[in-house]
């Protein structure tokens, strides 16, 4: 009689041991699974079909809720929630400071804008048979075409002559968390044929626009004008600007002579690989520009 106590008092003893490493296991698992999550701690978290803010909206995320992230696609994650769905999410949705970080071109969300457009005909030829909107949005094509050949996301503030207000510009950059936005325009001076040259613009020092200004003009090489540098720009599209940007005047539009550039192929083929070039380094050397974006020299 003993020993069937014993026996049954050993059988409850392994029992109760094997109940509790099932427990410790399972605890073990959801903690693990608790730790791989990220809590979501901004308002504005959503499910997205397609890592982009214009895809279809499958739900609204509670602040508080945690996902796991399974995968990066430039400032997107593909994740999962508690209640297995899946979707992805702006990286900036899940708070603040997480950010996937962008140190190549291929990774990189860049907004390019051609300045004026419709009903805005922009500066004109000393003949005023040539627009500015013309060359901005030919040039803005073409960078187009050579930055979503180097994988990058491209937005366009406009693809066509259409009139675009100055405030919406810098609004779709903020809204897409550009990496870079690009502005083009063509200087005109006061007086027909008195100036010449191309200018490279920022305005906010500290979110990465002055040195962004500096990599790209510093690719600005051997175009057949005077580089006239790095400048501080006072334009709306650039003050009202969270992202980095940059306003580009590639040449006087009414000067004869650089018209004759500007209205050239070959110098827009240039000035389009140049810029490429320039974002290349800006990407590539993004965590030294963190460091000395406020460096003036």
């Amino acid at each position: 009689m003993k020993e069937n106590n014993q026996l049954k008092v050993e059988d409850t003893f392994g029992f109760l041991w094997i109940l509790l490493l099932c427990v410790a296991a399972f605890l073990g698992y959801r903690t693990f699974t608790y730790m791989q999550q990220m809590p979501i701690e901004t308002e504005d978290a959503a499910l997205y079909q397609q890592p982009s803010v214009f895809a279809h909206k499958d739900r609204d995320l509670a602040k508080g809720s945690r996902v796991k992230v399974l995968k990066h696609k430039y400032n997107w994650v593909y994740v999962k929630t508690n209640e297995d769905q899946y979707g992805w999410m702006g990286t900036w949705m899940i708070n603040s400071k997480y950010q996937n970080p962008v140190n190549n071109l291929s990774e990189a969300t860049i907004v390019i804008d051609a300045g004026h457009g419709g009903a805005d005909s922009g500066a004109l030829s000393t003949n005023g048979k040539k627009e500015e909107k013309t060359f901005t949005l030919r040039y803005a094509k073409q960078l187009q075409s050579k930055l979503k050949k180097a994988g990058a996301r491209v937005y366009m503030t406009r693809d066509s002559d259409k009139t675009v207000s100055l405030s919406k510009r810098p609004e779709l950059a903020e809204k897409v968390h550009a990496d870079a936005f690009i502005s083009f325009h063509f200087d005109s001076s006061p007086q027909d044929n008195s100036a010449s040259g191309y200018t490279t613009y920022y305005y906010h020092k500290d979110n990465g626009s002055f040195r962004l200004a500096k990599d790209i003009n510093s690719q600005l090489t051997s175009l057949g004008l005077d580089n006239r540098g790095v400048d501080f720009g006072n334009f709306l599209v650039l003050r009202d600007n969270t992202q980095p940007a940059v306003l580009l005047e590639s040449g006087y539009i009414n000067s004869d002579r650089d018209l004759s550039f500007i209205d050239d192929s070959s110098y827009e083929n240039k000035v389009t690989n140049d810029v490429v070039k320039g974002l290349q380094l800006y990407f590539e050397g993004k965590d030294e520009n963190a460091l000395i974006a406020n460096d003036p020299n």
